[in-house]
């Protein structure tokens, strides 16, 4: 039973990371390379979409400024115009040889915004991680049914489980709150 209750960690721990990865594309008014994780550039000359991280380098020089630095410079207007589309309010330059994209303070009302964006993210997590508790105690629930556990067995992980769900639920919310803080303050 050990093998179940480490693959129902892996599967939360998984839930939680998604999280995290989602929160990275959450602009905070703060310059990050992570920022554009989500931008997807049509390359005319590729033929194909194609992640950002795959065609530059990304960097931030600086808390207001993030520097794209294509590897192949006749991708530059693709960059340029991948960004400006992304949905992420950023009005990027080229100057011929790298794309700058200047990260604009947040007004008050986008903050409200981007706070609602991360709890609709957060909700969403918890929504993947009851999932997660429902799939493993219809798991036991069968395995209780079939004979291969017994009733206090059945009883022990399902607790279990739901101590598994409420410490991933717990560190999904922490997380929220803390995103939620940086998008206020900064």
């Amino acid at each position: 039973m050990n093998e179940y209750f480490e693959a129902l960690d892996e599967e939360m721990a998984g839930a939680i990371d998604a999280f995290g990865k989602q929160l990275t594309a959450v602009r905070t008014g703060r310059a990050s390379p992570q920022l554009l994780d989500s931008v997807s550039v049509e390359v005319a000359s590729y033929g194909a979409a194609m992640p950002l991280n795959q065609l530059a380098t990304v960097t931030a020089p600086d808390a207001r400024l993030l520097v794209v630095n294509p590897w192949n410079k006749g991708t530059l207007p693709d960059v340029e115009r991948a960004i400006a589309s992304a949905g992420l309010g950023l009005n990027p330059s080229n100057d011929g040889n790298v794309v700058h994209v200047p990260i604009p303070a947040l007004t008050g009302e986008r903050r409200e915004e981007l706070v609602k964006q991360v709890r609709r993210y957060a909700e969403e997590s918890r929504v993947r991680v009851r999932r997660i508790r429902r799939e493993y105690l219809d798991l036991f629930k069968s395995l209780e049914d079939d004979g291969e556990i017994t009733e206090d067995d059945l009883r022990r992980a399902q607790a279990s489980v739901q101590q598994s769900t409420d410490g991933a639920v717990s560190k999904l919310d922490t997380i929220c709150t803390d995103k939620e803080s940086e998008v206020l303050d900064f």
